[in-house]
């Protein structure tokens, strides 16, 4: 048996600019940090070497791996030609609450197979796999931060070029700002999640508004901004930006907010949080705050929502037990 972990990620600036409609335009860049929730996902032989079975939300046993309804499953085993085996998926978090589950999954299913056939494979090219996989392949309308967050792991400024290419960089901080800063955002659970595709092909429709556009760009110098304000250890104006993000990322399309979610991050706001956003497309999901913890437990009593702890991880996708070794 083998066993990969793969973490989720949080998106601080720039989401958006990661579409190719736009970075081929204007070159995008992101802001984010992968998180200790995973996606764990773990293969070995199956029983009956004729069949193939798929354990996530549902189960699938097949007799021919064209035969896969789940997108992401039929499309990876069908190019690694990996049949006969047992696969069972789970996760920390559900799909549909912005922490980039779907890329998060597809990561890690391309590394156990790696593995599972003995291949290494590098992280820049789990990433760009991965890419391929759900945007090219699936025709997914997503952009190419989460796979890289996922394959990589770690606090970041993730660069997407004019050309294509990606380029990956840690922030370079002090030990003491980066646990201020670890210690300092609050997650909170709206109690929905939602199907992102419809407001990512709106946003992604909008990118050619020159309006939206400009909107987008400037988003860009606000994770640029962000990005220096923790190199010089300045987690105040990290706090501010934060909310000059969100008030951007609202104009990009219809359904990235609603008044519920506007109303819960007023009142976080109010008691005492420097800035927030809503994770991933919108719609639903967890929203994020900066605040200092001498305001968190006025935060916490104010939206009464349930609050989800979590901590910084550095190392990407990864596997983590090698029993049996079987080659496929």
């Amino acid at each position: 048996m083998i066993i990969t972990k793969t973490p989720f990620r949080v998106s601080f600036a720039g989401g958006g600019s990661d579409m190719a409609n736009f970075y081929e335009k204007h070159g995008g860049c992101v802001l984010s940090t992968s998180i200790n929730k995973y996606c764990y996902l773990s293969i070995h032989p199956y029983f009956d070497s004729h069949y193939t079975l798929l354990k996530y939300s549902e189960n699938e046993l097949v007799d021919d791996i064209a035969k896969i309804k789940h997108r992401i499953f039929n499309s990876v085993l069908n190019e690694y030609g990996v049949s006969g085996v047992e696969i069972s998926s789970t996760a920390d978090v559900p799909g549909g609450t912005g922490l980039g589950s779907s890329s998060t999954f597809t990561v890690g299913l391309l590394n156990t197979l790696s593995c599972y056939q003995g291949k290494f494979i590098s992280k820049g090219k789990l990433a760009e796999k991965a890419c391929e996989v759900e945007i090219e392949k699936l025709g997914s309308p997503i952009g190419k931060q989460d796979q890289y967050a996922a394959a990589y792991g770690g606090l970041n400024f993730i660069r997407f070029n004019q050309d294509g290419s990606t380029s990956v960089a840690p922030i370079v901080m002090q030990p003491g700002t980066y646990k201020r800063l670890e210690q300092n955002l609050m997650m909170f659970y709206t109690g929905s999640t939602r199907q992102a595709n419809s407001i990512l092909s709106e946003q992604k429709k909008n990118i050619d508004d020159e309006a939206k556009a400009k909107n987008l760009i400037q988003m860009c110098r606000l994770a640029e901004q962000m990005k220096e304000a923790l190199e010089q250890n300045d987690l105040s104006s990290f706090g501010e930006l934060l909310n000059d993000g969100w008030t951007l990322k609202r104009t990009l399309a219809s359904g990235i907010s609603n008044p519920e979610i506007d109303r819960t991050y007023e009142l976080a706001m109010q008691n005492g949080a420097l800035g927030g956003k809503l994770l991933g497309a919108g719609g639903g999901g967890f929203l994020l705050f900066y605040c200092e913890p001498d305001k968190q437990e006025c935060v916490r009593l104010a939206l009464g929502l349930r609050q989800f702890d979590f901590a910084f991880e550095r190392d990407g996708s990864s596997v983590v037990y090698i029993g049996d070794k079987y080659w496929g």
